[in-house]
């Protein structure tokens, strides 16, 4: 024979007013309240991260943009590149949201962006207003979108061994990462 089920405990909710506390007197005023706060409560969060997730200032400043205060970052590769497939890791790993266009017509691509066929390299990315040329590391775009300087892009010309998706053991080459405008002119940006 099966043992009967004791009846489960009734938690109630004692409704009425406190004389030290102003909790409400009713349900629907209590669950108003409730809500309320929850409210309070993610409009707090969600305001503390937007607060944190500002941009640093301009001039000197080291921090590095994330979540919302990066623009996304478009790449177009070939399909079969290895090494542009590794510097999308890199900019991903660096905080950006990475769409990623396969297309064996890169050199349409290159035109379409105005990268001078001196500075090209494998993949070409856009990022913000911004053309982003070969391995270009993340911690230099992220300073370009920091400054802002009246540019077309950034460019790494060629595939320097030991640049971001160009790691092969301790082979490093020393490049330069170029600031291009619209009518060619190049200056180093960082060198490396």
């Amino acid at each position: 024979m099966v043992a009967p089920h004791a009846p489960k405990p009734c938690i109630l909710l004692d409704m009425r007013p406190h004389p030290i506390s102003s909790r409400p007197t009713d349900r629907r005023a209590f669950v108003a309240a409730a809500v309320q706060l929850g409210v309070a409560a993610v409009a707090a969060t969600v305001g503390a991260r937007a607060l944190h997730a500002q941009p640093p200032a301009r001039g000197g400043v080291t921090g590095t943009p994330t979540g919302p205060a990066l623009p996304p970052m478009t790449v177009y590769k070939d399909p079969n590149c290895g090494c542009c497939a590794e510097w999308v890791k890199h900019a991903r790993k660096a905080g950006f949201a990475v769409t990623v266009r396969d297309t064996a017509d890169m050199p349409s691509v290159k035109a379409s962006f105005g990268i001078p066929s001196a500075l090209e390299s494998c993949h070409t990315a856009r990022v913000g207003a911004y053309a982003i040329e070969g391995h270009v590391p993340a911690d230099v775009i992220l300073k370009l979108l920091r400054d802002q300087p009246a540019a077309r892009g950034l460019a790494v010309p060629g595939m320097p061994m030991g640049s971001p998706g160009m790691e092969q053991g301790g082979m490093k080459d020393a490049y330069d990462v170029v600031l291009f405008d619209k009518a060619g002119k190049t200056r180093v940006f960082a060198s490396r």
